[in-house]
């Protein structure tokens, strides 16, 4: 690739030493009593990230609050070329979160903190990255790219009544990455979102990127869909506390190409995903639940007060994490389609019980041309395609856990970009046309042809 730069990224959750138990027996017995055992992993573990040298680095679970572990990552990355930042969760919870970009590939424009301020004190890193030397030598521009990063650890689903809380976590992430390019006047770029998001393939975060336009880029590289059928596809990256393994961590990646539905939309949609998950759980059929949203009507339609009543009854706004007022009326008016101040059966069944969280914003079909309308203003841009995705150890990504693996209970994934030029236009500048007559790596959509494939 004599013509291109490639990047690599990597994002590993390295286990706080004041989290890992020693002992099953003994629970109060943990890595941070005992300095020869946590330092001779974390140094195992940065001789691990220096062997990869990726380009970014997005660490979870640092603990901060021990200054010779902290000293140790960012003297040795510092050594190895690298600038490091860290945020620690508040509340002096004692570990945080480390990001780490080399300087041979970027230099930082920005950084921003993102407090959620919430239940389990968790915390978000934005970082504005801009390439030290354009990534396509062979284009006369010169352009450097621009890229925003996000690192971040989500809550864990303790149970059912956190599931709204960790949406909002990434709805807090999604809204303020959008403030940010808003207020900055920043031209459409590629967005990164690193970390351990506590959640699998099947969760309602995963859906509710996905309807953003997010992919997941290890799927991307091994060439998985959102299909039933690839979700058996498994690969794991954690063994979590209660002994169960599974897939969770990810780098998420957005083209400046990818059209996004407005974010209140998908948020509402992925919280209708929710509903519908605990009405099928409580194993209320279709017709069963539309009868229990309408407990107080007079009529076959669902009435506010009905569904205000209903969502206090499945555990959404009986709890400080639970939906906010705001949720409530935003939800109602999206699932009340035509504003008449009722819900009917049709409505329910487009709105409620067929969310479509999961699905990205078109539906294109095979072989359709997607062209700009006349007088649009494109814009040129960078996005990247995934060459190739990892994780470590080799086992996990055939669903297995090998029990001699000791640097942590995550896997590190590491995931390496090819740039590509493209042109980032809005939805509504674009018509579709007849079949199928641009080279599309050249002119428009470079990674259409495989969304056309995963959709059709």
């Amino acid at each position: 690739m004599a013509s291109e730069r490639c990047i690599s990224c990597t994002t590993f959750n390295i286990l706080a030493p004041i989290y890992k138990r020693l002992d099953k027996e003994d629970q109060s017995r943990r890595e941070s009593q005992y300095r020869a055992y946590w330092h001779s992993r974390n140094e195992s573990i940065i001789d691990r990230l220096l062997g990869e040298m990726s380009s970014i680095i997005c660490l979870q679970e640092v603990w901060l609050g021990n200054e010779e572990l902290v000293d140790m990552y960012e003297r040795r990355l510092g050594d190895a070329g690298y600038t490091s930042l860290k945020l620690a969760r508040t509340n002096n919870r004692g570990d945080g979160l480390l990001s780490a970009v080399h300087r041979d590939y970027f230099r930082i424009l920005n950084y921003q903190d993102l407090l959620f301020n919430d239940f389990g004190d968790r915390v978000a890193q934005l970082l504005h990255v801009e390439s030290v030397v354009p990534f396509n030598q062979s284009q006369n521009s010169g352009v450097r790219q621009q890229i925003l990063i996000v690192n971040t650890h989500l809550l864990f689903p303790h149970d059912s009544s956190l599931c709204i809380l960790r949406l909002r976590q990434v709805y807090k992430i999604l809204l303020f990455i959008e403030s940010y390019q808003k207020e900055h006047k920043l031209s459409p770029m590629p967005i990164i979102l690193c970390g351990d998001w506590n959640g699998s393939k099947r969760g309602h975060v995963y859906k509710f990127l996905r309807s953003q336009g997010f992919v997941s880029s290890y799927d991307t590289a091994h060439h998985y869909t959102d299909s039933d059928a690839d979700a058996h596809k498994v690969w794991v990256s954690h063994r979590n506390h209660r002994g169960n393994i599974c897939g969770v961590d990810f780098i998420w990646l957005l083209n400046p190409n990818k059209h996004r539905k407005p974010l209140r939309t998908s948020w509402n949609e992925a919280v209708f995903g929710i509903i519908k998950y605990l009405l099928r759980a409580a194993s209320l059929t279709e017709d069963n639940a539309f009868a229990f949203l309408k407990v107080d009507s007079p009529g076959d339609y669902i009435t506010y007060s009905g569904f205000c009543q209903a969502l206090c009854q499945l555990g959404l706004t009986s709890h400080p994490h639970g939906l906010i007022p705001q949720d409530i009326e935003d939800l109602w008016i999206q699932a009340d389609n035509d504003g008449n101040g009722v819900v009917d059966h049709e409505e329910f069944l487009q709105g409620i019980w067929n969310p479509k969280c999961w699905e990205q914003p078109e539906n294109f079909e095979k072989g359709t041309d997607i062209r700009p309308k006349t007088g649009s203003k494109r814009l040129q841009a960078f996005g990247f395609n995934v060459k190739n995705a990892v994780l470590f150890p080799p086992e996990v990504e055939k669903g297995m856990w090998p029990e001699d693996y000791s640097l942590s209970d995550h896997a590190p994934l590491t995931v390496v970009f090819s740039p590509e030029r493209c042109i980032a236009l809005k939805m509504d500048q674009i018509v579709g046309v007849a079949p199928l007559a641009f080279d599309l790596h050249f002119f428009l959509f470079p990674d259409l042809a495989c969304d056309l494939e995963m959709l059709s």
